[in-house]
């Protein structure tokens, strides 16, 4: 079916006075050829995003354009208005393609509008519109510009374009929230402004239709970077450390001159906006070779990246939790948050009410830990793809019980299920439902299904295992040996099945314990105090101790650690451990064994299951607690900064 045909042009009618009317009229000849099933959604849709963005351009063009799921096949209508229309380009618009495409468009579909958005650009192709007598010519005109037909002239877009020699060297993103028609526009606007001003160009469209990444070495020897998108630009870090100049896409058509100009002299500015990162020009370069395992650490760090925000905020607000409410509050939050409000508070008055709401929304985030973990990992294979089944297989290593460590191996299979499947060649008629319905759909199946069907059993198993031994070692009297023990399971996986086998056990225990039988507090303070060494001794070691061998963003992470480890939150070490699980984890689990160790050795008690220093009324004697916290946090700075090798060897 062509994308354009007689019908659906307009030549010199009177089809609207105003662009809302000129919307209306083509939505409806959309209907009226059967390219779309309701008139008032497609209108609503394309209405919509002319608020966001008004779609008129300099040279009295226009073009309005929307997706939505009323569309059946993705269709161009044009209108040439005489008089023409106010569309928002600073002059009357008589040019005006509407682009209309369905919600799960095919890739070449959106590739053959975006070839449309950049003839736009061509004064020859705009003259010929305005000169065409019958909509017949103009549909001849349009799909030869678009290729849907052979044309004499010759066709060079896409062709190599010779770039000049001059010093400047500048790289680009372009990318509009629809990914149809502005991206290519300012790329090409871009393109030709570069090559008038004698400056060496290259640019990346980040359209609907996808995007090819640029090289790593051009982007390592550009001068500086334009980032003309109305949405984040994909793998940022690519650019770090580059001179940004960053504008709305609709400016890199406007002002494509002064943009270029802009960025020839952020080059030279050592003052200039850059893009975050250091360096990354260099590691760039280094992604397109790099090993399985450079690749795999990338992947994890991905994933850690977007996790990050859920344990930080989570952790903190549950600590509030703590300061405010008590060291009960972990068992009462959510009663409390159901059944009162701020006019009817609990019997605790306004700090027990604040303290359950921040530690319920805190406990919220912290749910989202290991899902978003798995979903960004699977999103680092696959891209948007396998966000999904990422997400899904991260909810069912919660479900398992298998923390972070399950977290991992499902967004690596759902990952590597979506990017397998996004790689298939199927039929055109099933390419636009890949990505939203097909790719979900089973690599949500595969990845969960592997976990659930494969791993449950062994990792139940395993946790009715230590359960047993732990419970036999307490009743035999070794309770040194005991908090050893513990305190090796507390930092081995770091919420994880073991860590959540030894926290199961010393709660479960709390409730046989008395005045009389102290064991059960002792088993408590152990799981506790060690549970706080990972975060405290990667903080330990990534601000103060060896700052040079952590990355920028690690040791950001350390300084969030700090408040993490005393509140008792052992996820605040995962973005070290699964960035470098072979140093932090032993490093962790040696401090976590000194921990565990002296806190039974001085027979430290604490009442509260939770909580860390934020319960420290609940914890005798303090003294102890401090000297065994203190000792196992050194030891896993100093461990694991011997360990480390400095991040530029």
């Amino acid at each position: 079916m062509s994308t354009i045909i007689p019908a659906l042009v307009s030549l010199d009618d009177e089809i609207g006075a105003d662009k809302k009317q000129v919307l209306r009229a083509l939505s409806e000849r959309f209907v009226a050829e059967g390219r779309a099933g309701d008139a008032d959604e497609l209108f609503a849709a394309a209405w919509a995003r002319e608020q966001q963005d008004e779609t008129g351009l300099p040279g009295g063009i226009a073009i309005p354009h929307a997706k939505s799921a009323t569309v059946t096949e993705a269709s161009l209508a044009f209108a040439r208005l005489s008089p023409g229309v106010d569309f928002g380009g600073g002059e009357p618009s008589d040019i005006v393609f509407m682009i209309a495409a369905p919600d799960t468009a095919a890739e070449e579909h959106l590739a053959v509008l975006s070839q449309l958005a950049r003839h736009l650009m061509d004064d020859d192709f705009l003259a010929a519109l305005r000169a065409a007598t019958t909509a017949e010519e103009a549909v001849q005109i349009v799909r030869e510009a678009i290729g849907e037909v052979d044309s004499s002239a010759p066709q060079t877009e896409e062709a190599p374009q010779e770039q000049p020699t001059g010093s400047a060297k500048i790289v680009a993103v372009t990318a509009c929230a629809t990914g149809i028609a502005h991206t290519y526009m300012a790329a090409d606007a871009l393109a030709k402004a570069a090559k008038e001003a004698g400056v060496e160009f290259h640019v990346e469209t980040q359209g609907s239709s996808g995007y090819t990444p640029l090289d790593p070495d051009i982007i390592a020897e550009a001068d500086a970077v334009v980032f003309a998108v109305d949405v984040d630009v994909r793998e940022p870090g690519r650019f770090g450390g580059k001179p940004v100049i960053r504008r709305p896409v609709k400016a890199g058509i406007e002002h494509a001159a002064e943009i270029i100009d802009l960025a020839v002299a952020a080059g030279d500015d050592p003052n200039a906006e850059r893009v975050p990162g250091s360096a990354s020009a260099s590691d760039a370069r280094q992604k397109a070779d790099e090993g399985w395992g450079k690749r795999i650490q990338r992947i994890l760090m991905t994933g850690v990246s977007y996790m990050i925000p859920f344990v930080a905020g989570g952790g903190l607000l549950m600590a509030l939790g703590f300061l405010l409410g008590g060291f009960e509050i972990n068992d009462v939050a959510n009663d409390i948050v159901v059944n009162n409000a701020l006019w009817n508070l609990p019997d605790g008055g306004i700090a027990a009410y604040l303290g359950a709401v921040a530690f319920a929304i805190g406990n919220a985030s912290m749910a989202f830990l290991v899902p978003a973990l798995a979903g960004y990992i699977a999103y680092a294979i696959a891209d948007r793809p396998g966000i999904a089944p990422g997400f899904v297989a991260g909810s069912v290593a919660l479900l398992m019980n298998a923390g972070f460590i399950g977290g991992i191996v499902g967004g690596l299979l759902a990952g590597l299920a979506a990017w397998w499947l996004g790689s298939l060649d199927v039929p055109r008629w099933l390419r636009g439902l890949m990505p939203v319905a097909i790719i979900p759909l089973l690599g949500s199946i595969f990845a969960s299904g592997l976990l659930l069907l494969v791993l449950g059993a062994p990792i139940a198993a395993l946790m009715d295992l230590m359960t047993d031994g732990l419970t036999n070692l307490a009743e035999s009297g070794l309770l040194p040996v005991v908090g050893i023990i513990v305190g090796l399971m507390m930092c081995f996986d770091l919420g994880g099945p073991v860590n959540k086998v030894a926290y199961a056990f010393a709660v479960a225990s709390l409730a046989d314990a008395s005045p009389d039988n102290p064991v059960p507090y002792y088993i408590m303070a152990a799981v506790m105090t060690a549970g706080m060494v990972p975060p405290l001794g990667m903080a330990l070691a990534s601000t103060i101790l060896a700052r040079g061998k952590f990355t920028p963003a690690e040791r950001e992470n350390g300084i969030a650690a700090w408040p993490m480890g005393l509140a008792f939150i052992s996820e605040g070490a995962i973005p070290f451990a699964a960035a470098d699980p072979l140093r932090v984890i032993p490093a962790s689990m040696v401090g976590g064994a000194v921990t565990g160790f002296l806190s039974m050795l001085l027979l430290v008690q604490s009442q509260a299951p939770h909580g860390g220093l934020f319960v420290f009324f609940a914890i005798s004697p303090l003294w102890g607690f401090a000297i065994s916290l203190l000792a196992g946090t050194i030891v896993t700075g100093v461990v694991v900064s011997l360990l480390k090798r400095r991040v530029d060897a």
